[in-house]
C-alpha cells in the first residue's frame, strides 16, 4: 500500500467579501508547506464525477474518485472553508450554522473529519508613501499561538463565543515582534484578521477502484441591500435579469461563491459534471458560466449544466436577486 503522510498545520487563503460573497471550496489532497496547505497534483486519482448541488440553504456534492493505479493510495484529502472576517461593520452569515453542519460520507458510511482553525492578517506595506494594508493575508496562526490564544480564541468569528477585543488585547500585550508588521497602532484595539477551518480526513483510494465522497453543508452567504450595476458583472447580470427586477427598482440579494478550481487537482479532466443550483420562488438567478456546458431550466426555480471531461479553470460565484 502506498501511503503519503501528510503533516496538517497551515491552510489555504481564501477572501470573503463582507457583505457580498463567501466562498466554498471542491475536495483536494494537500500537504504543508512554507506557506501554509498547498494543493498538489495527483497523477494517480481521478475525480471520475462531481454532482454539486448549491442553493442558499445547503450545498451537497456527490464525487466519484479512481485510482489508475495497481496500488491502495492513502492521502489527506482538505476541504477549506472561508475566511471569516474578525469584525464586520454590518449583518453576516450565521457562521456557527456552517460550521456545525458539515457533513461527510465515504461510501456511504458517516465519517467525522478533523477539523483545524488558522488565522490570517495583512501585513502592513507602504505605497506611494504611505502605510497600509496588503492586499493579500499572511497565515498568522503560530503568532496568535505564541501570544497565548488557542484554537477556540481563533474561533471567535464563527462561534461568537469569545470576544474579538479580548483577541486582539492579547494581540497588542504579545513580545511578539512578528505582529509588528501587522499591527497599524498598537494604542488602538481595532485590528483586523480573519479566521479559517479547514475539515481533513485520511483517505485510502483502493488500487483500480472508485471511491464515492458526499459531503453536505450549510454555505456561507452574503449579501445587501441592493445589487449595484457595478457588481453585475460578477454575477453576469444580463438584460433579461435586469427586466425581471423588482418596478421599485430595489435589488435586495444573496450571494455565495463555491471555489471549483482545486478540483482540477486531480488527474485528468472530469469526464462527468454537473451543476444544479436552486433559487426561491420569488428570486431571480444570475451567475457566469465559462464551460462549454449550456445551462438549462430544468423546473420552475431549478438551473442544470453538464459538462463532459471538465477542467475547471474558473469558481463559480451566483446572486439570488429578490424581484
Amino acid at each position: 500500500m502506498d501511503k503519503r503522510h501528510f503533516v496538517f498545520s497551515g491552510t489555504l487563503s481564501c477572501a470573503v467579501l463582507i457583505a457580498m460573497t463567501a466562498a466554498q471550496a471542491n475536495d483536494s489532497t494537500g500537504y504543508v508547506g512554507a506557506g501554509g496547505v498547498e494543493y498538489i497534483k495527483n497523477k494517480d486519482i481521478s475525480m471520475h464525477s462531481e454532482d454539486l448541488y448549491i442553493s442558499k440553504d445547503e450545498v451537497r456534492v456527490n464525487y466519484e474518485f479512481k485510482n489508475l493505479s495497481n496500488k491502495d493510495i492513502t492521502e489527506t484529502v482538505l476541504f477549506p472553508m472561508p475566511a471569516v472576517p474578525s469584525f464586520t461593520d454590518s449583518d453576516y452569515a450565521d457562521t456557527s450554522a456552517t460550521y456545525n453542519n458539515f457533513k461527510l460520507w465515504v461510501n456511504g458510511k458517516p465519517i467525522i473529519p478533523d477539523q483545524h482553525v488558522r488565522t490570517f492578517m495583512r501585513p502592513i506595506v507602504v505605497k506611494d508613501g504611505d502605510r497600509t494594508y496588503a492586499d493579500i493575508s499572511l497565515d498568522t496562526t503560530e503568532i496568535f499561538k505564541s501570544c497565548g490564544l488557542n484554537e477556540a480564541d481563533m474561533m471567535g468569528p464563527w462561534t461568537y463565543q469569545v470576544d474579538t477585543d479580548y483577541v486582539n488585547q492579547q494581540l497588542l500585550d504579545c513580545n511578539n515582534k512578528a505582529l509588528d508588521k501587522f499591527i497599524y497602532d498598537r494604542e488602538s484595539l481595532y485590528m483586523t484578521w480573519d479566521s479559517q477551518v479547514i475539515y481533513s480526513w485520511k483517505q485510502t483510494f483502493k488500487a483500480n477502484t472508485i471511491t464515492k465522497v458526499k459531503h453536505t453543508y450549510k454555505p456561507l452567504v452574503g449579501g445587501s441591500v441592493h445589487l449595484g450595476e457595478e457588481e453585475f458583472p460578477n454575477f453576469c447580470v444580463d438584460a433579461s435579469t435586469q427586466r425581471g427586477f423588482h418596478k421599485s427598482g430595489g435589488r435586495p440579494y444573496h450571494a455565495l461563491s463555491y471555489i471549483l478550481t482545486t478540483g482540477a487537482n486531480w488527474a485528468k479532466p472530469i469526464p462527468h459534471f454537473k451543476l444544479t443550483v436552486k433559487r426561491d420562488l420569488n428570486e431571480l438567478v444570475s451567475f457566469c458560466w465559462k464551460g462549454k456546458g449550456k445551462i438549462k431550466k430544468i423546473g420552475p426555480t431549478t438551473f442544470e449544466i453538464k459538462e463532459s471531461n471538465f477542467v475547471p479553470t474558473h469558481d463559480f460565484d451566483v446572486a439570488f436577486i429578490m424581484k
